[in-house]
């Protein structure tokens, strides 16, 4: 039996507004996803200590303050100084369109904008892990 996938949900920074990224961890539970919500006012290093703890396949990131750019590539040069390279980094929030192709050109999954339905957050997850995970 395979284990079933453990995203890991995360507001970085002084952000405080969490209500989307409540609602993305209960759609991703919903869709069978163990999900670990690491609360506001988290810093890169604390989501990828949590995620090394957790064993997760995926960092969701759910970020309006505008220090995506930033918060994106620290948590990519971690998961790179810790051989954490099978894990998927997603996210989604108030991003231009440019930074968005930015950051995907850096390693960066796909982003998701405001209005975009749960159902095809957890969809690419699922694709995402079906392709990537080798056990």
């Amino acid at each position: 039996m395979e284990r079933p996938i453990r995203v890991l949900v995360a507001k970085i920074g002084l952000d405080g507004h969490d209500r989307g990224a409540k609602v993305i961890a209960t759609a991703l539970r919903d869709a069978g996803m163990e999900v670990i919500y690491t609360g506001l006012r988290q810093t890169p290093e604390m989501v990828v200590q949590a995620a090394m703890q957790e064993d997760v396949d995926v960092i969701g990131v759910s970020i309006l303050s505008g220090a995506h750019l930033s918060v994106f590539k620290r948590l990519k040069e971690l998961l790179e100084a810790n051989q954490m390279m099978d894990v998927l980094v997603t996210g989604g929030g108030i991003i231009p369109q440019e930074d968005i192709e930015n950051l995907n050109q850096i390693g960066i999954g796909k982003l998701f904008t405001p209005g975009t339905h749960t159902a095809e957050i957890a969809a690419y997850i699922k694709e995402w892990v079906k392709t990537n995970r080798n056990n």
